[in-house]
């Protein structure tokens, strides 16, 4: 296929774009967060008490937040990195011990497990996704294994089934990390009630959020409920009759009244947002099975119905005269909101990480005489490294209409005529 476009008449090299008009805002908050915030203002007001945090409204999210996964304990702190820290820690692992993590994940979905005085060790993601897979995990296990991290990176659920029956075969517990899946399920289940712990971050990018920041540590085993409440919260004795002093040494991490009278409101929208960004993505990928021959889906395991906190697409790049990363960013110039790469995602090359930069200057805990592991070794990750290469993010989302879905199409395909080869 010759090019159909000259590519001078791409946005990129000075021609017209084809959307001229800004993107849509979200609309994430309205009038109803507002009135669930100044409600507790008035409320603070009328009897002259300060909202403080683990008050009715905290209270309430977290018990609705089970409830909509279908049951369990739900803990909200501060942040989705705290929820991790969270996860983790409820678990007891034991310092010096590794905690597997996946190769693309946000930096605070694994510089928990160095904080805990464990050791990162990066699997690999399956061919094709952004997401880890059992055969991955099972290259990176030891006797030093303690726990197993699983991000659904995107929205996109990663393929639990052969991951839980790897990890449970070994006694191994796992944390799914749903920072970015919300809604998401895997076979018809909640992604976060898979694992033993779920955590979630809830700040204000996300899909429900409660107000600027946040995140919430969930699972369905009450004791581990009760480690995570302590752990969150400076070792108060949660659970614990007669216990009159905090139990372990934690720090603070709850989240508050406030921020969960946000979350009340919000995730009662979440089933309609998760909703309408499955329309959206399904309306572009159908949309490319007409109109484009070298852009496609990313991967994604069977019976995965992903949430899409952005769309990942494939480009086959042996179909291209240029690389994937000035396709994606040509499709960007056009005025659609692209992330033609997704490299800072990329834990197994961060400066932190290589560098083990967790607490001082003597690469600890790495170096720690405890640690009988290789503190050397190499994470090279060549699927992450291929992937990252060839798929792209379109920043897609509910507001989105039938105009968005249009100009990403013809964005994708006025840029395929002008670098097919």
């Amino acid at each position: 296929m010759s090019a159909v476009n000259d590519a001078s008449q791409l946005a990129v090299n000075g021609g017209p774009k084809v959307r001229q008009q800004p993107w849509p805002g979200r609309a994430l908050f309205g009038e109803e967060e507002k009135a669930a915030v100044v409600a507790l203002f008035d409320e603070a007001i009328r009897t002259g008490s300060a909202f403080g945090y683990n008050g009715p409204q905290e209270e309430a999210y977290c018990r609705e937040f089970a409830e909509y996964l279908g049951g369990g304990y739900a803990d909200a702190v501060n942040s989705g990195s705290s929820a991790v820290y969270v996860a983790l820690r409820s678990l007891k692992l034991e310092p010096f011990t590794e905690v597997i993590c996946p190769a693309i994940t946000d930096p605070g979905g694994i510089m928990p497990v160095a904080m805990l005085n464990c050791i990162p060790i990066v699997a690999d993601v399956c061919p094709g996704s952004y997401n880890i897979g059992a055969e991955q995990i099972a290259a990176c296990l030891s006797e030093r294994t303690s726990a197993i991290i699983v991000a659904h990176i995107a929205g996109e659920p990663a393929d639990m089934d052969p991951i839980l029956e790897l990890a449970r075969s070994r006694g191994i517990p796992v944390i799914e990390d749903c920072a970015q899946a919300h809604g998401a399920r895997y076979k018809g289940r909640p992604v976060g009630t898979l694992g033993d712990v779920g955590a979630f971050s809830t700040m204000s990018g996300k899909h429900h959020a409660t107000a600027a920041q946040g995140g919430v540590v969930f699972t369905r085993n009450e004791a581990t409920y009760w480690e995570a409440r302590r752990c969150s919260d400076r070792g108060k004795p949660f659970g614990l009759e007669g216990v009159p002093s905090n139990v372990i040494a934690a720090p603070n991490m709850n989240l508050n009244d406030l921020s969960a009278a946000v979350g009340r409101v919000q995730l009662k929208k979440l089933d309609r947002i998760v909703a309408r960004r499955r329309d959206v993505a399904r309306a572009i990928h159908e949309g490319l099975k007409k109109r484009s021959r070298v852009v496609t889906p990313g991967w994604q395991p069977e019976g995965a119905e992903a949430s899409y906190w952005f769309l990942r697409l494939h480009v086959d790049t042996s179909q291209i005269t240029v690389s994937g990363d000035q396709f994606a960013s040509a499709i960007g110039a056009e005025g659609i909101p692209v992330a033609p790469s997704y490299r800072a995602a990329f834990q197994a090359r961060a400066k932190w990480l290589v560098e083990k930069r967790a607490f001082g200057s003597g690469h600890y805990p790495w170096s720690a005489p405890e640690y009988k592991g290789d503190p050397e070794r190499q994470f090279p990750c060549p699927n992450a490294v291929s992937v990252l290469d060839t798929d792209f993010n379109i920043h897609i989302h509910e507001s989105c209409g039938e105009q968005e879905i249009a100009d990403i199409l013809t964005a994708i395909e006025k840029v395929e005529q002008a670098y097919c080869k």
